[in-house]
C-alpha cells in the first residue's frame, strides 16, 4: 500500500500464503512498525468484497461470526438464514465463543436475549437451544437410544395429528452427530421414509430450513456445505455474503474435504465454479482460499 497505487496482487498473496495465527501477528506488527491500524489502512485503500475479505482474513473467527449476527438483526427485519447458517452448524465451543464474542461487539448485549428479541415460535427456540451449547460429545454410539428416540420424533410429526416440535428441538439440538446419524437410520426404519421428508412435510419456514440444516450437517458436514456453497452461485444471482461466510470460515478448516465433496456431487471443482462465478481481485483471493483445483 506504500508509494503510488496499491498492489492488490501482494495483499493476496500475503493474505492467503499465512495461516490465521500468522496473520494476525502481521497485524499487530504492522502497527507496531507503522503506528497504523492494518484493518483501517485496508479499508483506505480498497472496496467492495474484497476489502471484506481481507479485512475477514484478519478477524478472529467467532468475532467474525459474531459480526455476521449483528449484521442479520440490525436494522430492519431479521435475516433468518443468517443465524440458521451461522449458528446451527456449530461445536459447543464455537457457540460459547461466538456469544463471547458478540457480547464485546454489542457493548455487553446478550445474543440469547437479542435472538430472543428478534425471532418467535419454535424456530426461535431450536436457535435458543442451540446457544446452551448443551449438544452431547461423546463419540459413542448408543443405537437403543437412537431408536427410542427416533421413535419419539415418529411420533411427535408424522405419527400424530399436531406436530411437537418441541420433540424435536430437544433432540435435534442435544444429541451428537453420530447419534443423530443413528436416530435418523432409525426413524427411516420406523417410518419408512427419511427424517428430511417428515421435516418437509411437517414444517415450513424457517423451522423447516433450521431443522433441514441439522440433518444435513449430520449426517454429512462436508456435503451440507458443498451445497451452501452451490446455492450461493446458481440462484437468482450470487449470495456473496454466504460465499464469503462458508470459504473464509473453512479455509483452514474442512475446506479439502468440502471440495471433494462439490466435486462428486456437481461433477465440477469448486475453483473452477468460484471463478466462473465472480471476478477480478476479489474472485482471486477467493479461489486462493479455496485452494488447488480437484480432477
Amino acid at each position: 500500500m506504500k508509494g503510488l497505487g496499491t498492489n492488490e496482487e501482494e495483499i493476496i498473496d500475503v493474505l492467503t500464503s499465512h495461516s490465521l495465527d500468522q496473520r494476525l501477528v502481521v497485524r499487530d506488527r504492522y502497527k507496531l512498525a507503522f503506528g497504523r491500524d492494518l484493518l483501517e489502512d485496508l479499508k483506505d485503500e480498497l472496496g467492495g468484497n474484497f476489502e471484506d475479505v481481507c479485512l475477514a482474513l484478519l478477524t478472529q473467527p467467532r468475532t467474525y461470526d459474531a459480526q455476521w449476527l449483528k449484521k442479520a438483526m440490525d436494522g430492519i427485519g431479521t435475516k433468518e438464514r443468517v443465524l440458521i447458517e451461522v449458528l446451527l452448524p456449530q461445536s459447543n465451543e464455537n457457540i460459547e465463543g461466538i456469544k463471547e464474542a458478540y457480547k464485546e461487539l454489542s457493548e455487553g448485549e446478550d445474543l440469547e436475549e437479542r435472538v430472543i428479541s428478534e425471532t418467535s415460535g419454535h424456530f426461535q427456540r431450536i436457535l435458543v437451544s442451540q446457544l446452551q451449547a448443551a449438544r452431547g460429545e461423546i463419540a459413542e454410539v448408543d443405537d437403543e437410544a437412537a431408536t427410542t428416540d427416533a421413535q419419539q420424533l415418529f411420533d411427535a410429526g408424522e405419527g400424530t395429528w399436531c406436530t411437537d416440535e418441541s420433540v424435536f428441538n430437544k433432540i435435534l439440538a442435544s444429541r451428537n452427530l453420530g447419534q443423530l446419524q443413528a436416530i435418523f437410520q432409525a426413524y427411516k426404519e420406523i417410518a419408512d421414509k427419511d427424517i428430511e421428508e417428515a421435516i418437509t412435510s411437517e414444517t415450513t419456514g424457517d423451522l423447516e430450513d433450521a431443522y433441514m440444516t441439522i440433518v444435513k450437517y449430520a449426517k454429512e458436514p462436508a456435503v451440507y456445505f458443498a451445497e451452501v456453497l452451490h446455492d450461493a452461485m446458481y440462484g437468482a444471482g450470487t449470495d456473496d455474503d454466504t460465499l464469503q461466510r462458508v470459504i473464509i470460515g473453512h479455509s483452514e478448516v474442512d475446506m479439502y474435504e468440502i471440495r471433494m465433496a462439490y466435486l462428486e456431487k456437481y461433477e465440477k471443482s469448486l475453483t473452477d465454479a468460484v471463478a466462473d462465478d465472480v471476478s477480478g481481485d476479489y474472485g482471486k483471493i477467493l479461489v486462493k482460499l479455496i485452494g488447488t483445483p480437484d480432477s
